[in-house]
């Protein structure tokens, strides 16, 4: 009896044996943000058919038989495979980090839909800045990493002030929409042109760029593109990273970041502090403080709960301008001492998601934001001159805007069978009141140095006004796929955009209104199409409407001498992608027409200050275009670029002339729009040894076209063409494993160049870029699953 018991133990035992040497198990993550890959696919290799042997569920967790199998793979869109040797594994567990791929046409996206899907399937111009990408560039402000991107040049005003130029020309009006995990970081409205130095690059997981009209979905403001900034999540197990950097120009910075998740409960926390004193450029210190924090919690695997924050502190000082002089003897001095901009921003959301089955899932947004911008703008700076143009003084103003937000944002989306087809719908909810004042300054001017000395704040309004903004929306959009290549899709999104203003200044003291209420009522439909040869080969064409209220400030503004209309834009575009060799080239093309309808455009007025005007009509056409080669996996060739015409079609200024006391009507049509560069392109050869894991080293080319700097197309700027260099390694084994330092050069040629040029009737003035920079920096990462 005792030995068939043992033999029934030794039985049992082996077949136990047998069962966890042939299950395998483990979690797939993210290599970079160490988060969980939901939705990766392991797969036979050694099989013809490449049969499927599992998937991962939405904390990354996979468990497969690999009986009689020598290769597995591990996949995911967007990321590089990773193939592992059966043999080799240690144990029944292995977990699995894919790396983000920097040459996948076809990642998954959010911003096209609010929900995750393969961009072959969006019938719009849209583009990805992975994990990968933001790791490798080691960027000190974001232009460093946007202006990769096909159509895209963000311009670099300095201590991450910003202005854009998509499918536009560089401008300071609101024609981008920026937002954070899809929600806007300001309300419509509300000094909309610069507010992404509102966000903590260092808790940036992913950038998305949708580049001509976003309306039917976003609403106001995405024109000339939407920018969607997805923040990092708690990584699985615990991960943390710390790095310090510094430049020859006394820049300083230190970042960290970590996180854990345990059970249901996730957690991320991450920000940076920079510093900047001593420059390259005269009069520019600045301090920032920026930080995101993030907490999931998964009620079960069909409800999850995420909660986020933000806070950013920006305090700078504004140098301004240079003339042509200055400008072209490097002299990077400042023409006053006083010109500063102190901004606060707190953001707040918490979103609900439900899967309520394979077909219906919901989520529901509430968020808070609020936010302080106090300056002293060096462009308010202005000079009154008689009717000879002899300069008599000079003003300028200190403002302050402070609003916040109260909103909702929720969408349902259902799937059907008929068609394959898809509803989406959803609801939007903003109630912003915002207060604005503006003070008359006396400034002291040396005149005969040009330099602005000390300032006296009169103590009297400009404007002092306080605004109820509420914007509510609703929008739906429609997918089909009447045969598996084909996809379309149509969408459509109302919004009411409700300003009510009141002036605080009474009425015996200012000759401007007391009270106004304006409604913005905007229908924006989109009609897209995609179709999908297969292999990595597909067409797409679309078209859509998008819209832009006037800003309140300059709805408002006291200095606002022409009442503005609404702006809207009908956008028609076509393009398509393809791979060849083997998936080692991709390629990608569209092409546009945005036809502006009174189109706000920028005025400069003789005293060097601006005011904005509707013109009657604009048009915008090009060609963007992405390239990217890996003939081998060390080696990685990217090409971006675009071509394009910004014309005015109708449109015409007043303008003074100081000789004879008369203004002169100018009319601008046929002409191409000032400060419109007609090639932009940026290009980027990477290469990381297989001899060296860790090490890499990119050289990157920067373009911008000669472009006209007035509207009468008389003054041009030259562009430039910048090369930067970057190196970095990161320890992948020994003692010193998680260790990585990197080392940039920015402008390796040391190239005096103008981010922006602007002519007046007195001359250019010129927006110095930095001169040659170098950047070290050293890091410590860790991570557990």
């Amino acid at each position: 009896m005792k030995r068939y018991l043992i033999l029934l133990i030794t039985f049992i035992l082996t077949k136990t044996l047998a069962y966890g040497q042939t299950t395998l198990q483990g979690t797939v993550t993210d290599a970079i943000t160490h988060e969980a890959i939901a939705g990766a696919s392991i797969c036979k290799t050694d099989a013809k058919t490449g049969e499927k042997l599992g998937m991962t569920n939405a904390k990354g967790h996979y468990s497969i038989n690999v009986q009689g199998i020598s290769q597995i793979k591990f996949a995911m869109v967007g990321y590089s495979a990773r193939i592992v040797e059966v043999s080799a594994i240690k144990g029944s567990k292995l977990d699995v980090a894919l790396e983000p791929s920097t040459v996948d046409l076809q990642p998954v996206v959010v911003t096209a839909s609010r929900e995750g899907q393969a961009r072959q399937d969006a019938p719009i111009a849209i583009s990805k800045i992975n994990s990968t990408q933001i790791k490798d560039t080691k960027a000190t402000a974001l232009y460093q990493l946007l202006n990769k991107v096909a159509g895209v040049y963000m311009v670099n005003l300095g201590n991450e002030q910003h202005t854009m130029a998509i499918r536009q020309p560089i401008t300071y009006n609101a024609l981008y929409l920026y937002m954070e995990d899809g929600v806007p970081i300001r309300p419509t409205g509300i000094f909309n042109h610069n507010s992404l130095y509102e966000i903590n690059m260092s808790g940036v997981k992913d950038i998305e760029v949708i580049k001509g009209p976003a309306s039917s979905l976003y609403g106001s403001n995405s024109i000339g593109g939407a920018v969607n900034f997805i923040t990092q999540g708690p990584p699985t197990g615990y991960a943390g990273n710390v790095s310090v950097q510094g430049d020859n120009y006394h820049y300083r910075r230190v970042d960290a970041d970590g996180g854990f998740t345990q059970g249901k409960f996730g957690l991320y926390v991450g920000g940076y502090v920079a510093h900047h004193a001593d420059s390259w450029q005269d009069y520019s210190d600045f301090d920032k403080y920026s930080a995101n924090f993030k907490t999931t919690y998964d009620f079960s695997a069909k409800t999850k709960l995420t909660t986020s924050a933000a806070y950013n502190y920006l305090n700078t000082q504004t140098p301004g301008s240079l003339d042509s002089a200055r400008f072209y003897d490097r002299s990077y001095g400042s023409n006053q001492r006083f010109t500063y901009r102190k901004v606060k921003s707190f953001r707040a959301s918490t979103r609900l998601d439900h899967q309520w089955d394979d077909k219906n899932s919901t989520f529901v947004t509430l968020f808070f934001r609020g936010n302080s911008t106090a300056q002293l703008p060096s462009y308010f700076i202005s000079d009154v001159r008689d009717a000879n143009g002899v300069y008599k003084s000079s003003n300028g103003q200190v403002n302050d805007q402070k609003f916040n937000s109260y909103g909702l944002l929720a969408q349902h989306r259902v799937d059907f069978d008929f068609l394959h087809s898809r509803l989406i719908g959803g609801v939007y909810m903003d109630d912003s009141p915002s207060s604005y004042y503006a003070q008359y300054l006396d400034i002291t001017k040396d005149v005969a140095n040009n330099y602005y000395t000390s300032f006296t704040n009169t103590g009297r309004y400009i404007d002092n006004y306080k605004i109820k903004l509420f914007n509510t929306a609703a929008y739906v959009q429609y997918e089909i796929k009447p045969v598996e290549a084909l996809r379309i899709v149509g969408g459509l999104r109302y919004d009411r955009v409700h300003y009510n203003f009141d002036n605080e200044i009474p009425a015996g003291q200012t000759k401007y209104k007391q009270q106004e209420t304006n409604n913005f009522n905007i229908v924006a439909p989109k009609l897209g199409i995609t179709y999908n040869f297969g292999n990595n080969k597909g067409i797409y064409a679309n078209y859509s409407v998008g819209f832009q209220p006037p800003e309140t400030g300059d709805l408002y503004s006291s200095r606002q001498l022409t009442q503005l209309k609404q702006a809207t834009f009908d956008n028609y575009e076509a393009g398509g992608w393809f791979s060849a060799f083997n998936k080692k080239l991709y390629f990608e093309l569209s092409i546009f027409d945005l036809e502006g309808h009174n189109e706000i455009i920028n005025q400069l007025l003789p005293d060097n200050t601006t005011q904005n005007q509707n013109a009657g009509a604009t048009r915008h056409r090009g060609i963007e275009y992405s390239l990217t080669v890996a003939p081998v996996k060390e080696l990685t060739f990217r090409f971006s670029g675009t071509n394009a015409k910004h014309t005015y079609v109708e449109y015409s200024e007043v303008t003074t002339n100081y000789t004879t006391g008369t203004n002169t009507v100018t009319n601008y049509d046929g002409k191409r729009m000032n400060n419109a560069p007609a090639w932009i392109a940026n290009s980027e050869l990477t290469y990381k040894p297989q001899y060296l894991p860790g090490f890499r080293i990119a050289t990157e080319w920067q373009h911008i076209n000669q472009y006209f700097t007035n509207p009468a197309n008389t003054k041009t700027y030259s562009g430039y063409d910048i090369y930067n260099l970057r190196l970095g390694y990161d320890v992948k084994s020994s003692v010193l494993k998680g260790a990585g330092i990197w080392f940039n050069v920015l402008n390796l040629t040391n190239k005096l160049y103008a981010t922006t040029v602007t002519s007046s009737q007195y001359g250019d003035t010129y927006n110095a870029a930095p001169p040659r920079t170098y950047t070290l920096g050293i890091s410590y990462s860790f991570s557990k699953y």
